[in-house]
């Protein structure tokens, strides 16, 4: 499930209903939905060069085969179409075990401190996924970080390997994506597991066939090598960080690989990097389900709901509707149809942000009344795709490789309905899906280098570790922050009381202040602050 790819303002996702807003809720999952077919590319290196040259301390690599890599300058130049912000490209190494080898570029933005008489550094971002990319994010500017940190930190964006503009992997064509997403994510009729299993082993065959080698480079790990070159060619001794969601874990595992150079981290929206992929999976499960429990709750305490009501009544008829497009899908734009996937996807997204419910009322009181319209373009807006059918970033495949990599296992279709008991436990309404997420990696072409798993990740010896986490988070449970806080040797938990998806520059001034004078000033709140 995408991270959150994190709390934003909105843009037109829905042009009758957000035309006065700016920035797309896609950005809170995690890449621009724009009306677009490709996604904007980075001015060619014309002009004068304004470069970053790193020196002393920083640049001192952890193998010495690595210099060239650690000693690279950046030679930034005005983004295309953008000229507030600076874009460049950072050297790495295809696989960290062949640094002579093949090399891949990192694409980077930088927006600049807009105090610099009182800049502090860089500050360098990442906004989850995994597969969201971090340039996009970046610069989203102040509809994601508040002034003081714009102020005081340049802040740069990176897409990691394997996605947006850094060596993106590739697996389906735009055509068998859209195929992909819509298609049944529990099914129910042996036609329809034949048909799961097919998909997910053309998918990952497609990986291979369309990427390459760089299909068994897109690890976390890798990635966490990656921003350490960077931090390096940024001239920085000690890596400042914020990760929302999937970039926790990218965070956490900086922290071991580095614990002498990470300085000041930031952990939101955490995730418990000890789970399993089951455990993972009910996590989300409970997750979602509480969220959506929340939504519904609202819905029935403001009177009149059209769900029903009651709390189970609303739920009810949610489940009531997924089976009745599982049945028979109902009409979208452009001759679609709208599919149970594409449903199951339009309902959660609006959970990412509590501010958002008002679209999931939309979407579904029209989907109740055979259109499927608004349902469908928060299902693309989930998966960057446009209205066209092209999409903005590569993030639905990346998710897979990604994941995959970090842990490959993959239940047997055959024992997955012993698991669904668990999950509807878990989440009544949801629960069969996760299950069958269970089956995500199966077909994986590729096997991952055993240098790019960690056992434990305790980040012993690094600087105290800020993880946040909020009460009623639907992709990233509280309860993984306090996990993760408790196995992170310096870590420090701060708790936002609330509903949504990460606690940053999420309206709770509290939690901004913590977060920023942790930033800023280097004050660590006390471990168990609850704002």
């Amino acid at each position: 499930m995408r991270s959150i790819k994190q709390v934003v303002a909105i843009v037109v996702v829905l042009a009758m209903v957000l035309s006065a807003l700016g920035l797309a809720l896609a950005l809170v999952l995690g890449g621009m939905l724009g009306g677009d077919d490709e996604a904007p590319q980075r001015q060619p290196r014309t002009g004068p060069a304004l470069s970053t040259t790193p020196s002393g301390d920083a640049t001192e690599p952890p193998d010495p085969a690595l210099a060239p890599f650690y000693d690279q300058s950046l030679d930034w130049q005005p983004c295309e179409g953008d000229a507030d912000h600076e874009c460049t490209d950072l050297q790495v190494p295809l696989d960290y075990t062949d640094p002579g080898g093949e090399t891949i570029e990192i694409a980077v933005l930088r927006v600049p401190a807009s105090e610099p008489g009182q800049r502090l550094g860089s500050l360098v971002v990442n906004p989850g996924g995994p597969g969201a990319p971090g340039t996009s994010y970046a610069a989203a500017g102040d509809a994601v970080f508040r002034a003081p940190l714009l102020a005081r930190y340049d802040i740069v964006g990176f897409d990691p390997r394997g996605t947006g503009g850094s060596a993106p992997v590739d697996c389906l064509s735009d055509e068998q994506l859209t195929e992909f997403l819509a298609a049944d994510p529990s099914p129910d009729e042996p036609a329809e597991v034949e048909a799961l299993v097919a998909d997910l082993e053309t998918f990952f065959d497609g990986c291979v066939e369309r990427s390459g080698d760089l299909a068994a480079h897109v690890s976390t790990v890798e990635a966490a090598k990656d921003m350490d070159v960077l931090r390096a060619a940024l001239g920085e001794s000690g890596l400042t960080y914020l990760g929302a969601s999937y970039g926790t874990k990218l965070g956490a595992t900086y922290a071991e690989l580095f614990p002498d150079r990470a300085d000041r981290l930031v952990l939101d929206g955490a995730v418990d990097v000890s789970l399993t992929s089951r455990e993972l999976n009910l996590g989300q499960a409970a997750g979602f389900e509480r969220a959506l429990r929340a939504y519904v709750s609202d819905c029935v305490e403001g009177g009149d709901c059209f769900l029903g009501e009651s709390v189970q009544e609303g739920l009810d008829r949610i489940v009531a509707f997924l089976e009745e497009v599982d049945r028979e899908p109902i009409p979208a734009p452009g001759g679609r149809e709208l599919t149970v996937g594409s449903a199951f996807y339009g309902l959660i997204t609006p959970l990412y942000v509590s501010d958002y419910w008002f679209l999931l009322s939309q979407a579904l009181e029209a989907a109740f009344a055979g259109d499927g319209t608004t349902l469908m373009l928060l299902a693309d807006t989930y998966a960057s795709r446009t209205p066209s059918g092209n999409y903005t970033d590569n993030s639905s495949e990346a998710i897979y490789a990604i994941n995959c990599l970090d842990d490959p296992s993959s239940t047997p279709v055959e024992e997955i309905p012993a698991q669904v008991p668990d999950f509807l436990e878990a989440s009544p309404t949801l629960g069969e899906v996760f299950a069958w997420s269970l089956v995500g990696c199966r077909g994986l072409e590729v096997e991952p280098d055993p240098s790019t798993r960690l056992g434990e990740i305790t980040a012993e010896g690094a600087a105290p570790i800020l993880v946040v986490g909020t009460t009623r988070d639907p992709a990233t449970p509280y309860e993984w922050a306090q996990a993760l806080a408790d196995q992170l040797e310096p870590g420090v938990l701060l708790t936002r009381e609330g509903d949504g998806h990460t606690a940053y520059n999420s309206g709770n001034a509290c939690i901004d202040e913590a977060i920023e004078a942790f930033l800023i000033e280097g004050t660590v709140p006390d471990d168990g602050t609850t704002c």
